[in-house]
């Protein structure tokens, strides 16, 4: 079988969607379309507005975050430019398959801005990791310590033997030419942030507050939904959710999301129809809260406008 790289862009595209499709389908497959309706169904005005808010907070946290890494990198970035660009990615990464095209979007502009589209796609490649990072380190701090009387505890065991196993892997994978080159090119990315221990600091504070965000928006529509459950509990529920929902394998958000908060509301006790109408509830809410990004992308092209004349203009003279 050939590497993932040597396969085009184009068939990668169309084999991410229909992986997702595929996961989205086994789910329904094992749980029914109840679910899913379920979870629709559960959205009120009040979880939307919730919602908007707090992804309102989400993306300027995440803005600054991308400032920081940016200026590591030398590529300042203004507030404004920061916080409306992030808004956008959002909106792309919710709405188009794979969850990155939003990412591609803004270091192409931002680094068009500053004639370096390759340090801008770095920097926000590093931003990105920055963060899944930090979301993972969060995820097993608090899992881990959960008890054997837990009603979470299988979570936290499975939680434990994935990051036993990816220590391993990683042992392995240094041990080979190959794999550490990968780390290396893997460490140069990250070392304009990593050489910063104040930038570091901010980082992880940024992303403690995108992360509680967006379990905040999780448990909200939790709650909507009614599990019997408390809050504390759809919170760490939420942060496997998360990790699934980062995985480049979905459409428009849809795939081993649901899967995973199904499996995780079930190992909890919570049933995992349950889980995939708490999903579908979140993944309704995220796409209402991030359409102010459509709005930005709207104005972008409202403005590309009047130049588009002129130039039109001047080539007719």
């Amino acid at each position: 079988m050939a590497p993932l790289s040597r396969i085009p862009p184009r068939l990668r595209s169309v084999l991410r969607i229909a992986a997702a499709l595929a996961v989205v389908a086994g789910t329904v497959a094992v749980v029914g379309i109840g679910p899913f309706l379920h979870g629709l169904t559960s959205i009120s005005p009040a979880t939307i507005l919730a919602a908007v808010a707090l992804a309102s907070v989400a993306t300027a946290a995440a803005a600054w975050r991308w400032r920081i890494v940016s200026a590591g990198f030398g590529l300042p970035l203004p507030w404004n430019e920061a916080f409306t660009s992030y808004y956008r990615s959002q909106f792309l990464n919710t709405v188009l398959p794979g969850g990155v095209m939003g990412d591609v979007h803004r270091a192409y502009l931002h680094g068009q801005h500053h004639e370096r589209v390759d340090l801008a796609a770095r920097a926000v490649a590093a931003e990105r990791v920055a963060g899944q990072l930090v979301q993972i380190v969060v995820t097993l701090a608090i899992l881990l310590p959960l008890g054997l009387a837990s009603p979470l505890a299988p979570l936290a065991w499975i939680s434990g033997a994935i990051a036993a196993l990816a220590i391993v892997v990683l042992g392995v994978v240094a041990g080979t030419p190959r794999g550490r080159a990968a780390l290396q090119r893997e460490y140069r990315m990250l070392r304009p942030v990593l050489a910063r221990p104040a930038a570091l600091f901010a980082i992880a504070a940024a992303s403690v507050v995108v992360i509680a965000a967006h379990a905040a928006t999780f448990v909200i529509a939790g709650l909507a939904v009614g599990v019997h459950a408390g809050a504390d509990e759809l919170a760490v529920v939420a942060l496997i959710v998360l990790g699934a929902a980062a995985i480049p394998v979905n459409v428009g958000g849809w795939g081993p999301r649901e899967a995973v908060a199904a499996s995780a509301f079930a190992l909890a006790g919570l049933g995992a129809g349950a889980g995939v109408a708490v999903s579908t509830g979140f993944g309704v809410l995220t796409v209402v809260a991030v359409l102010p990004g459509c709005l930005a992308l709207l104005a972008d092209r409202f403005r590309s406008l009047p130049a588009a004349g002129i130039i039109g203009k001047r080539r007719s003279a």
